[in-house]
C-alpha cells in the first residue's frame, strides 16, 4: 500500500506541473514514442520500488541525413529510503544507485540502430564493492506483422568493478576488469490501440571469458547465464507525453521480487 500511495501522489503532481506542449509541437517533429528505435529529445520520471529514477535524453545533428542520434543519462533509486518500498536490506540510502548513460544512433535508410551503453551500479555484489557493465550492441527494426514488430539485439559487453573479488579469495584494490559477456534479445511490441501498447522483451546474456570467479558467479552464485524479462503496459496520453508500467525479472527472481516502476515520459 506504502508503494501505491507514493507512485499515486508523484504521478499526479507530474500531471498537473508538466506543461501541456501538444499542440505547439508540429506533426512532423514528433517521433512516435512507442519505438525503442525512435530518436527525440525527452525526459521521464519514475516511482520505482527503489526510489525515484530520471531520465534525460538529447538527440543531436549527426550530419548526415541518413542517420539520427542520441545521447540518454539515467539517474536511478534516489530517495530510495524514502520512497522506496522495498525491505530495508534492498534500499540502503538516499543517494543514487546506479547511473547509466547510452549513446544511440538510427540508419534511417535500413531501420538499423547501434548503442554503446555504460552502466554503474554503486551498491556491492558477491563480486565486487561497485559493478559495471560497459556494452555495444546493434537492433534491427523488422517489418509490422499484424500488430506485433520485433526488434531483435545482439551485442557484447565488458564487466568491470571496484574492489574486485578474485579467484583466491583476494580483493583487487581499485577498478579492474572482471569479464566479458554476450547477449541476445529482442524488443517486442503489441499495438492494442492506437495510443496503448504492450512490450515484452527477453534478453539471454552469457559469460564469455574473465577471471573464474566471473564466469562461474557472473549473474549470482554457480549461475554463468541468465534469462531476463521486462513486461511493460503503455498509454500514451498525447503525442509527446505517455505513461508506462515496467516490472523487471529473471529466471533466478520471482516476478514479485522484481524491479517494478511506473514512469511518466516527456518528448520535448
Amino acid at each position: 500500500m506504502k508503494g501505491i500511495a507514493l507512485t499515486t501522489v508523484v504521478l499526479c503532481g507530474l500531471l498537473f506541473s508538466l506543461p501541456t506542449l501538444a499542440q505547439e509541437k508540429q506533426e512532423k517533429e514528433v517521433q512516435d514514442m512507442s519505438d525503442p528505435t525512435a530518436v527525440y529529445t525527452q525526459v521521464g520520471i519514475g516511482a520505482t520500488n527503489k526510489g525515484l529514477n530520471l531520465k534525460i535524453g538529447s538527440s543531436y545533428d549527426t550530419g548526415n541525413p541518413d542517420t539520427m542520434a542520441m545521447n540518454v543519462f539515467e539517474f536511478k533509486g534516489f530517495w530510495g529510503d524514502s520512497l522506496g518500498w522495498d525491505d530495508d536490506d534492498d534500499v540502503k540510502d538516499s543517494g543514487v544507485d546506479t547511473f547509466r548513460v547510452r549513446n544511440f544512433s538510427l540508419n534511417l535508410t535500413n531501420g538499423r540502430g547501434q548503442q554503446v551503453d555504460l552502466t554503474f551500479n554503486r551498491d556491492d555484489s558477491h563480486l565486487a564493492d561497485e559493478n559495471g557493465n560497459l556494452s555495444y550492441a546493434i537492433i534491427q527494426a523488422l517489418p509490422k506483422i499484424w500488430r506485433l514488430n520485433f526488434y531483435p539485439l545482439i551485442g557484447a559487453g565488458m564487466e568491470f568493478g571496484n574492489n574486485v573479488i578474485e579467484d583466491d579469495g583476494s580483493i583487487d584494490s581499485g577498478y579492474s576488469i572482471q569479464g566479458f559477456n554476450g547477449l541476445v534479445g529482442t524488443y517486442i511490441k503489441l499495438e492494442i490501440t492506437e495510443k496503448a501498447w504492450i512490450n515484452y522483451n527477453p534478453f539471454y546474456l552469457a559469460t564469455i571469458s574473465g577471471s573464474d570467479n566471473y564466469l562461474d558467479n557472473a549473474y549470482g552464485l554457480g549461475n554463468d547465464e541468465i534469462l531476463t524479462h521486462e513486461f511493460a503496459l503503455n498509454y500514451q496520453i498525447t503525442q509527446i507525453f505517455n505513461v508506462r508500467y515496467f516490472a523487471n525479472w529473471s529466471e533466478y527472481t520471482d516476478f514479485d521480487d522484481g524491479d517494478h516502476r511506473i514512469e511518466v515520459n516527456y518528448q520535448l
